[in-house]
């Protein structure tokens, strides 16, 4: 089974810059990623873009959401920034109902070393494989559907939205 991955950068691909002290973008780690977790996955990776998500336009969502119905692969992971990682859920949520689709993050950068990075990815890996059509969000080593899914700010977890009780 092929698996298509679209990598769009986030904490994932994150570098330290151990003179001023800040992140930034080199290029993804994804391929070290792989190899190191053993993967033996049919993948086929493509750069979209490597930026943070809070930087992330409508414009840039939208080459997301083109690639993704535009992908002859019925299996898409994606590689997201968890600041807005929903938002586009949402949004390829109500485009996209043929293809299963799994967008993927982490809350600590790869190359720091102590990354849930590695982590979720396997877990995405495995939901795009499992899960029927549809668009999901995995984090913490579980899948939310894309109209179901928030992240804590105050834990950074991934979880349900409350639902609201109306009196």
């Amino acid at each position: 089974m092929l698996i298509k991955v679209f990598v769009t950068g986030g904490t994932f691909d994150k570098e330290y810059n151990e003179l001023d002290g800040t992140l930034f973008f080199k290029e993804t780690h994804l391929p070290e990623m792989l190899k190191r977790g053993r993967c033996r996955l049919d993948l086929d990776i493509q750069t979209l873009m490597l930026i943070d998500s809070l930087q992330m336009s409508d414009a840039d969502r939208a080459i997301i959401r083109d690639s993704c119905r535009n992908c002859p692969i019925e299996r898409i992971v994606i590689t997201h920034g968890t600041d807005t990682m929903e938002k586009t859920a949402r949004l390829l949520g109500k485009a996209i109902v043929d293809k299963t689709v799994v967008l993927v993050g982490a809350m600590i950068p790869y190359k720091f070393g102590s990354s849930d990075g590695l982590f979720n990815l396997g877990s995405a890996l495995a939901f795009a494989q499992s899960l029927p059509h549809g668009v999901y969000v995995a984090m913490n080593g579980r899948y939310f559907t894309w109209d179901n899914v928030t992240k804590d700010k105050t834990t950074g977890e991934f979880q349900q939205k409350q639902s609201r009780r109306t009196v």
